[in-house]
Formats: C-alpha cells, sequence, structure tokens
C-alpha cells in the first residue's frame, strides 16, 4: 500500500525513527502541506496520515484509490468525517496518548503563574539580587496553591489527572463534565455547573473538546462571573478562549492572569490582541509535544493500520 504522511515535521522533526512505518508499505513524508499540493501529493495514496492538513470534502471525493485517513492527534475535525463515511473511507484518531505530558503543562503554567520563576531568574541575572539590600525579594505576589481551589471544565482522562496532582498540592477540586462518573475516592471533590465553577476557583483549567457548546465558552459574560484573583489555564482547544474578551479582563483586571498553550487561529496573527495583554502567558501548543508522548503517537499510528490491514481496525472516529 501506497502511504503518504502530508505533514510530518512537527510530530518528527529528526528526533523519532520513521523506521517501522517504512516497514508497512511505500512511504512518502512530506514535511508539511499545502491545500494546493494535497491533491498532486495523495493521488494514489491508499492510507493518507495527515496531523493538521484540512481533508475536506472537495479533496477526498477526488482521491478514488484511499482506503484509509489517520489523523495525527486526538481530535479530528481536520477531516470531513461525512465525506470519507460516504466514499468508505476509514478515519482514526491517537487517543490519550499526550494524557502525562498535558498534566505536566497544565501545572507548569499554573506554577509560572504563581511562582514567577523565569520573571524572578531574569532579575537575577540582570544584577538585581548582588544589588539588594536584603537577603531575598520577589517582584510579585507569591501564591500557595493547598487550600486553594481548582475548577476544571472537562472531566475526562486529563482533567481527572489533573485533579490528581491538584490533590496532592493540598487543592479542592470542582469538576465539570458532559458524562459525570463516580468519583467518591476524592474526597477533596465536588461537582459543579459552569457557572459555580466559574464563580468558586481560583484557578479554572479547561480541558474539554471543542463542541459547538463549548466553542466562545470563556466570553465576557463569563468572564465577569470569575473572582478578580483567578487565573485561567487553557491547553484544551483555542477556540473555547474569546481572545479579545479575555485580553479586555486581563487588562481591566477582572481576572487577574491567564496561561494558555492554545489560540483560535495558529500561528496566530501578530496582531492578536492577548500580545499585549497584563500577565499572560502564552506557549505555541506545546502541551502535547514531549518526546515520550510523540513516541506514543506515532507508535499508536502505526498500530492503527496495521490492525487496518489486519480487518480489525481500530480506534475508527467514522
Amino acid at each position: 500500500m501506497k502511504i503518504v504522511v502530508l505533514d510530518g515535521f512537527t510530530l518528527n522533526p529528526g528526533d523519532l525513527s520513521w523506521d517501522n512505518l517504512y516497514s508497512l508499505g511505500d512511504v512518502v513524508i512530506y514535511d508539511r502541506t499545502t491545500q494546493d499540493e494535497i491533491l498532486e501529493r495523495s493521488q494514489d495514496a491508499e492510507i493518507l496520515l495527515t496531523n493538521k492538513t484540512p481533508l475536506r470534502a472537495d479533496v477526498i471525493t477526488q482521491l478514488k484509490s484511499l482506503k484509509y485517513i489517520g489523523v495525527l492527534a486526538t481530535g479530528y475535525n481536520v477531516v470531513d468525517i461525512e465525506a470519507a463515511q460516504k466514499q468508505g473511507i476509514a478515519v482514526t484518531n491517537i487517543p490519550a496518548y499526550g494524557t502525562d505530558s498535558v498534566v505536566q503543562m497544565t501545572f507548569a503554567l499554573i506554577l509560572e503563574l504563581t511562582q514567577h520563576v523565569q520573571a524572578h531568574s531574569d532579575s537575577v541575572f540582570a544584577g538585581k539580587w548582588a544589588e539588594s539590600k536584603d537577603f531575598c525579594y520577589w517582584n510579585f505576589p507569591l501564591i500557595e496553591l493547598a487550600g486553594k481551589t481548582i475548577g476544571i471544565i472537562g472531566f475526562g482522562t486529563i482533567g481527572q489527572k489533573v485533579a490528581d496532582v491538584a490533590t496532592a498540592f493540598g487543592m479542592n477540586v470542582l469538576g465539570n463534565s458532559r458524562n459525570p462518573t463516580e468519583q467518591s475516592h476524592r474526597k477533596n471533590f465536588q461537582w459543579a455547573s459552569i457557572s459555580e465553577i466559574l464563580e468558586k476557583s481560583d484557578i479554572i483549567s479547561i480541558h474539554c473538546p471543542l463542541t459547538k457548546e463549548t466553542e466562545g465558552l470563556i466570553n465576557t459574560s463569563n468572564l465577569l462571573k470569575m473572582k478578580s484573583s483567578a487565573f485561567l489555564i487553557n491547553t484544551s482547544r483555542g477556540p473555547i478562549v474569546v481572545d479579545a474578551d479575555l485580553a479586555e479582563a486581563l487588562n481591566k483586571g477582572i481576572i487577574a492572569g491567564a496561561a494558555i498553550d492554545v489560540l483560535p487561529v495558529e500561528p496566530p496573527s501578530k496582531d492578536n490582541p492577548l500580545f499585549s495583554a497584563k500577565n499572560c502567558i502564552i506557549t505555541p501548543h506545546i502541551a502535547w509535544a514531549t518526546k515520550e508522548a510523540r513516541e506514543r503517537l506515532l507508535n499508536m499510528a502505526i498500530e492503527n493500520i496495521q490492525y487496518f490491514y489486519k480487518g480489525t481496525p481500530k480506534n475508527i472516529v467514522n
């Protein structure tokens, strides 16, 4: 079978091996593929792998040899699922490969907001400690997590692991999920509505999927419900947060700070309002991108193809 990878660079910029994929067939790997290049590069492919390169209906219907689309991510909105279904094309994704990495990043962002590690280190290297009259100093309020309340919007696999780590820090946990599950083992936990989470949390961390209900969820109306001392964390999906509304809330002191790893448009435009917002940390969608998580993703993608070859496909989303 001919296997084409449309955008392999982000997954593997050179620190992973493609060898196990090459063993599955005739493999062609492109670092990046523009919309204008998709048809030419995919024309004879029976298997297409894509991370963020969109495969829309007008493209899918022209790929007569295509039997399988593997999305190199958990979210699969880059593929027109209905069009693939009509063509009899299987579509798979990679679930839960990056849970530990996303949880780790979530707390890296939380700790940066509460401890300002980099800013203090920068000030030391700029000479401020050497010139200090006192044995120590701090440029920002330092905030202890113990006893604080974290509200987790989206209490699936990642949200629950965030709760585990929050518990280790001595935090109280409020959770919200479309499908609440048994959590009686959590003595510091309560289910809560979105409104309750917004009103009661010191930190809100978003871990829900992007749906019609969650798109634009964090807007001016809901930001106004939050404590003025609260922090917002988003390592989930960019469009859940309205950039302009969050920037305004930060600049007006409606909330105290935000740390986000995702934006509605990626890469963002240079005039994104969050770039000039107060106490806002932005990272370039890297929560998923530890080497360990990317290696798991690649191995799971290869396994998905192997199961498809056997006639027992797994992780099918259509």
